[in-house]
Order: structure tokens, then sequence, then C-alpha cells
């Protein structure tokens, strides 16, 4: 279980209930049982709930709901909303069409941006009145139209409730959303596929003595229309080196090695190979591997999405010690030279003046 929120702005004279979601706390996977509260200042007493997955008796331990249907078919779910509060409280209940965020969190559209695909394919009860410390089974159902595409569509599922507060003269409305994920494949020809674009650039380590590394970026794309767990790599020195990270969060933490893509959806993934010595054009290959996992565990594997990276390693820091040490040795026989030849010419100064004085005694 994620929670939604909403932020506020204020806005004068009139209560204003945001529209912009708050992207770092928006996933929507559900861990049954964990609370989550919402409040605002004005609220009498904290809002805590839960929801998940369920059949008509109650959560049945998924943490999202999958299903396999055919154009113009439909099926019935249900959703489990525990109210974990003290006080009798009425939530709202939505769908929205699903996505996936950079970070590869699972996310639905905000209140103010419309559907147009498995979003508006989920009809529910507007709302839902829980006394405290209750659980309500709420059914929903998932109708595919008759010209839907084969493949997988995603849609969220949520509860929310909506709070105000006071400030400066207006009122602000903050709405939280916990939900889940509803996958909906649409039966007919699955076709997984993914493509990849890399690029990448030395890292100078400017200690002559050190190899410097190279860093590798690649934008993957889904362009199947099934979901996609896709891991990338590349190979140097006979070795294979698993991405370092996918885009990484607004924290700045790296991301994971691996990541789900939607049909449509692209990710950017990094790679970080080390120890590599400057020795002019260096060549590393990338690969993604993508697979397709159907709502029964079935897996069908895509073609793999192969590109070849080229960059300039050029030995600077090499260079330049080889410069100081041609420099020196330059100036070493200089200097010998420099020498021998003050010798030379004091040695004949010396015969000069022997000369002179044998001449003025004879």
């Amino acid at each position: 279980m994620r929670r939604f929120l909403r932020t506020g702005v204020p806005t004068s004279g009139a209560r204003a209930v945001v529209l912009a979601f708050a992207g770092v706390v928006c996933a929507l996977a559900v861990v049954a049982g964990s609370p989550v509260s919402a409040w605002a200042e004005e609220t009498p007493a904290s809002v805590s709930w839960s929801v998940s997955p369920a059949d008509a008796t109650g959560p049945d331990g998924r943490s999202r709901v999958e299903l396999d249907l055919d154009p113009g078919a439909s099926a019935t779910e249900h959703l489990a909303v525990h109210n974990l509060g003290d006080e009798a409280v009425t939530f709202a209940i939505t769908a929205a069409d699903g996505y996936l965020t950079s970070t590869g969190r699972f996310n639905m559209l905000p209140s103010d941006q419309d559907s147009v695909d498995a979003g508006t394919w989920i009809s529910v009860a507007d709302s839902v009145t829980i006394a405290a410390g209750s659980t309500a089974i709420v059914p929903f159902t998932v109708a595919v139209p008759e010209n839907a595409t084969p493949g997988d569509h995603a849609a969220g599922i949520a509860a929310s409730v909506v709070s105000t507060s006071t400030g400066d003269g207006a009122r602000v409305g903050v709405e939280s959303r916990v939900g889940f994920r509803v996958m909906t494949r649409v039966t007919g020809e699955l076709a997984p596929a993914v493509a990849l674009a890399a690029d990448g650039r030395y890292v100078i380590s400017w200690n002559p003595f050190r190899p410097g590394r190279l860093e590798v970026t690649g934008v993957i794309e889904n362009t199947g229309n099934v979901a996609l767990a896709i891991e990338g790599a590349v190979e140097s020195g006979g070795e294979r080196i698993a991405a370092t990270g996918f885009e990484a969060d607004e924290s700045g933490a790296a991301g994971p090695t691996s990541a789900d893509l939607l049909p449509g959806e692209e990710r950017t993934l990094a790679f970080g190979v080390p120890a590599v010595w400057p020795l002019g054009v260096v060549t590393v290959p990338v690969t993604v591997e993508a697979t397709a996992v159907g709502p029964d565990g079935t897996e069908t594997v895509a073609d793999r999405a192969e590109r070849t990276v080229t960059v300039w390693a050029l030995p600077l820091p090499q260079s330049v010690l080889l410069v100081a040490v041609a420099l020196i040795v330059l100036g070493i026989a200089l200097g010998r030279r420099r020498r021998s030849a003050r010798i030379d010419r004091l040695v004949e100064d010396a015969r000069e003046e022997g000369r002179r004085a044998a001449l003025g005694g004879a």
C-alpha cells in the first residue's frame, strides 16, 4: 500500500482542491495491513486506511489485480477498504490510467487529467462510507471495449479523502489516495519488442598510472504492446557488466539494475565500466534483454536489443607525463652540453695562457 498526496496551493475566497500529484509518494503497489495516515490542520482526527485487492469475502492476499480478457469481455473484481481510524469516514473511489514513473514506481493519473485507456474501462461506486475499524468490500467491473488493441493496459483504483486547512486567508484542499494497480491484458497478437539508443563518454583519471572509466547511458523504449521486465548490460574485456542503475530518484540514489516498462514507455539506464586505459578508440557492446510475463505467469522473451558504443579515450595524462619527462631529459642533456662546453673553454684558455707565458720567457 502506498499513499497518494495532492499538494495544495492557496486560492483567495474559495476552497481549492489541488490537482497535482506529489509523485514521490504516488506508487500504487499495496502492502496489505500497513496503515497509511492522511491529515490536515483542520481535520478533527487523523484518518488512516488501507486498500487491497479482494474477493467477495475479503482481502485475498494479492498486491494487484491482473486480468486476461477478450475484446468486449468484462470481469468483476473487488477492493477492500479498511478504515483504521476512530471515526466513520466517507471515501471517494476513483479509477484512472496507470503509468510507471522514471524510477519505476507505479502511479495513476491525477484527477485533472482525463484517462483515455484502461482507466475508462473500470466502473465503480463513487464513494463508500465505512464505520471506524470496519472494512468495506467494494465491487468494480472492468469492461474491455470491442475495439481494444491487444496487449497490456494499465490502470489504478484508489480510495481517497480530502481534508482542508486555512492559511493567509485561503483554504487549501489536500487529497490523499491509497490504491493498487489493475493490469488488463487484452487477448490477440502479442508483440514484445524493445528499442535501444546508447551513448558514452570517457572519464579521464589525471593520475597517469591509473586507468579511467567509461560511462555509458542508454534509453530503452518499449515498442511492443505488452509490459516488459528489462535488464541491460555491457561487455568489456570479456566480462559482462550489469547496469549500475536506472534513472535515479529525487534523492539522487541510483535506481535498480532492472526495471519494468509499460507499452510506449521509455527509461534511461546507466553503465559504469571501470579500469579502461586510454588507448584511443574504445568500443563496448550494449545489450538489453526484455521479458514479458502474462497474468498466468507465462514468459515471452523479446528479441535482444544491441548497440555498440564507440568513444575516444585520449591518453592526455600520459601525454603530459611523457612531455614532462622529455623536457627533463632535454634539460639534463642541455645542461651537460653547457657544462662540457664551459670546461672545454676553460681548458683552452689555460693552454692559451700557458703558450703566452712560454713565449714571454723566451
